[in-house]
């Protein structure tokens, strides 16, 4: 659908426009209303299904128990997922959507490397006569994607700062400009300078882009060849606080087997902003000066004159993980597909504390998501086939770097020249009825346009997302189908409460994120108001319903980076 955006008169130069100019703007405004009323009736919104919420809320239980132990990929949790997703669409009469050597199955196997540290080092740490250290959990954590059992580190390795540690020539920047990294120790600010400026016209302005990410961070580092990198955790541009950072790199990491052989640094890791002061100030620098200094682009990376060593032990175990994959086939065009898409895998469980203390339920995440899927399927099965193939997929490894994902979008079932979009839930709001309807990532494709049509049944409003510097978009399992060219929706519940009000939603939303999120607090709640997530999964039902009833291939707008992908793939290039 193409985007109607009529001009409006400034009011400084109404005075100046003459009376048929003021005519010809309301003719103009006339054809266009004329032109999305007769889109509408040509492609109109599908019929909407009743969401059931005792349904919804009995697969979120089971799924996020005790019982399934936090779902981690390679343990006994996985089995019981796909066990109970295969049970489930068995019984709505979906069909295994992956084909492979054995015939049709619902688990489309992903090869995985399991990476579990041993034993790590503190982070030694010398300047001129004096020596100290950062110890682990309270100062930093240190670990290595590199294979093989025996000690990975670095020893005497010299320490530089090179800001955002960012190479980005379409914005002229370049924090490695003239430098040679090759064994050092390079230290990075989390996020990127449109957020620490909060200059719209620099990267994103607050909207965080890939170069913010932390994988994006390790890759450019590894790439300049350095030994090891160390980002710098603040809570506010990392948007999650330190016990997150610690949670999600004490367990097991994963790799795709298929990228093992990739170029790495022999460590990679995190540090306290606090540590990072007293390191800097050490090493005889000023932290929060050159903080400052590294929002411009005219930053130069800076020697510490420091050096560190520290080194991390891995014991490695080669594996499979699975994504699942259900179809309804499509009855005119089955091969074109709609994909609805979820992250089944959370961070399992810590066997050094006992009991069910110790297991990361991820109810919220993501097992709200994967509750989704299947609900967003009992409508599908409520109404038969469309025309186009629509796809339920669950992917693995999303907790250790959207490698489930990933590998899907590299090894689709149905190709992605031929899928015609791509839903994500993950995190949904459990928050209870919103008036607002968040797009993450808002402003990327015409998926929108749909949404916007469709939340009028709703009386809602389609807003962005409210902390775009959290760089949401790319770090969910729609971002590696954009990364492909399929254009990608994320979109959930907001803020603004029917019933309490904003400040209700943004209460639930802070509390959740500082008390339950990749913690063992994220568990079940019965008493949770389900009003709000059904209105939300019946919304994303009319919205894949549109796509897989017509003919349409909606595009990512004008000045996205992923729309040269799209046309590329779409032309067979």
């Amino acid at each position: 659908m193409p985007k109607f955006n009529p001009l409006l008169l400034s009011l400084g130069a109404a005075a100046l426009v003459t009376t048929l100019a003021a005519c010809q703007q309301t003719n103009d405004v006339e054809e266009i209303a004329k032109q999305e009323i007769a889109y509408d009736k040509a492609h109109p919104l599908p019929q909407p299904v009743m969401g059931d919420a005792a349904s919804y809320a009995a697969h979120l239980e089971t799924l996020s128990s005790d019982a399934f132990g936090g779902r981690a990929p390679g343990t006994s949790g996985e089995q019981m997922t796909l066990d109970y997703l295969t049970e489930q669409f068995d019984a709505m009469g979906f069909e295994p959507g992956y084909v492979g050597d054995e015939g049709p199955s619902y688990r489309q196997p992903v090869p995985m490397v399991e990476i579990t540290n041993q034993s790590r080092t503190a982070m030694t740490l010398t300047h001129g006569d004096e020596t100290w250290a950062f110890n682990y959990p309270e100062h930093m954590i240190i670990g290595s994607r590199r294979l093989g059992n025996e000690a990975h580190g670095v020893t005497d390795s010299e320490v530089v700062f090179v800001g955002y540690g960012v190479v980005a020539p379409e914005y002229n920047w370049n924090d490695y400009a003239g430098l040679d990294v090759e064994g050092k120790t390079v230290v990075i600010l989390v996020n990127d300078p449109g957020f620490a400026t909060a200059d719209p016209e620099l990267f994103n302005g607050r909207a965080m882009t890939y170069y913010g990410r932390w994988t994006y961070k390790y890759e450019e580092a590894a790439r300049q060849g350095a030994a090891a990198a160390i980002i710098v955790h603040d809570t506010a541009p990392a948007s999650y606080p330190w016990e997150v950072v610690i949670n999600s790199w004490s367990g097991a990491q994963f790799e795709l087997a298929s990228d093992s052989d990739a170029v790495v640094s022999a460590l990679e890791g995190w540090i306290t902003i606090d540590a990072a002061r007293e390191l800097f100030a050490k090493s005889g620098l000023d932290f929060d000066a050159l903080h400052e200094a590294a929002k411009s682009p005219t930053f130069e990376a800076v020697s510490l004159n420091t050096t560190m060593s520290a080194e991390v032990t891995n014991a490695i175990r080669r594996g499979i993980s699975y994504n699942f994959v259900a179809q309804m086939t499509g009855d005119t065009r089955p091969e074109e597909a709609v994909v609805y898409m979820a992250h089944w895998d959370h961070l399992g469980r810590t066997l050094q504390v006992p009991g069910s203390a110790g297991i990361y339920n991820g109810a919220i995440d993501n097992a709200s998501g994967t509750a989704g899927l299947l609900e967003i399927a009992r409508m599908y099965a409520t109404v038969g086939a469309p025309e186009r193939t629509v796809l339920f997929v669950a992917v693995t490894l999303e907790e250790y770097g959207l490698l489930g994902s990933r590998y899907y979008a590299n090894n689709p079932v149905i190709p992605t020249n031929q899928t015609v979009a791509a839903i994500n839930m993950d995190a949904l709001s459990l928050v209870g009825p919103t008036e607002d309807v968040v797009v993450v990532g808002y402003g990327s494709s015409e998926l929108e346009d749909i949404l916007a049509r469709a939340v009028v049944l709703q009386d809602r409003e389609v807003v962005p997302e409210p902390t775009p510097e959290g760089g949401f978009y790319y770090r969910s399992d729609h971002f590696n189908f954009a990364r492909v060219g399929v254009p990608a929706l994320y979109a959930k519940g907001g803020i603004r409460h029917r019933e309490f009000g904003e400040a209700y939603g943004i209460e639930w939303n802070e509390t959740y994120r500082n008390v339950a999120y990749h913690k063992p607090a994220d568990e079940f709640d019965p008493d949770w108001d389900f009003r709000g997530v059904i209105e939300d999964l019946e919304l994303l039902y009319v919205v894949g319903r549109y796509l897989s009833e017509n003919d349409q291939w909606p595009d990512w707008y004008e000045g996205n980076e992923f729309k040269a992908i799209r046309d590329r793939d779409r032309a067979g290039q």
